[in-house]
């Protein structure tokens, strides 16, 4: 799969590996396939809990979730990454990944966000060359 609901995902993974390498911090995309009328948050930290991202070294996985017929997304940070940036960096990248959904340009709005959090992780969590990859890249949808 190539694209979903305009979202370009090999660019996405493209996005994915280009902001770890500046960080260890660990960054996924998962994007929800059903139209379900619950609350995207959730939706969204289920998703976190079933795809292990709470099980890395650090503590320091990001995830974000878009739930591309909703037209919405979730931002949830493990309890590593969020002790180490001000939630109103959250809410920065909420801001601008929204403006760009609303643009029409959601791929643009996630590789800009991954690039961001991956700057923003960088301090706390900079590149370790022994540091494998421990969660993969690909898109889940």
């Amino acid at each position: 799969m190539t694209r979903y609901h305009g979202i370009d995902i090999p660019r996405v993974e493209t996005a994915i590996r280009a902001a770890e390498r500046g960080t260890s911090a660990e960054l996924r995309v998962a994007i929800s396939r059903f139209y379900f009328w619950g609350d995207v948050r959730r939706a969204a930290e289920s998703a976190f809990k079933r795809l292990h991202m709470e099980h890395t070294r650090a503590r320091d996985g990001v995830l974000l979730f878009v739930a591309p017929r909703l037209r919405r997304f979730a931002i949830v940070a493990d309890v590593g990454a969020a002790a180490q940036v001000e939630p109103v960096f959250w809410e920065d990248v909420a801001r601008g990944l929204g403006a760009r959904f609303r643009a029409g340009d959601p791929t643009g709005g996630l590789e800009r966000a991954l690039a961001t959090i991956g700057a923003r992780l960088a301090e706390p969590f900079p590149p370790d060359p022994a540091d494998r990859n421990e969660l993969p890249d690909r898109v889940v949808v």
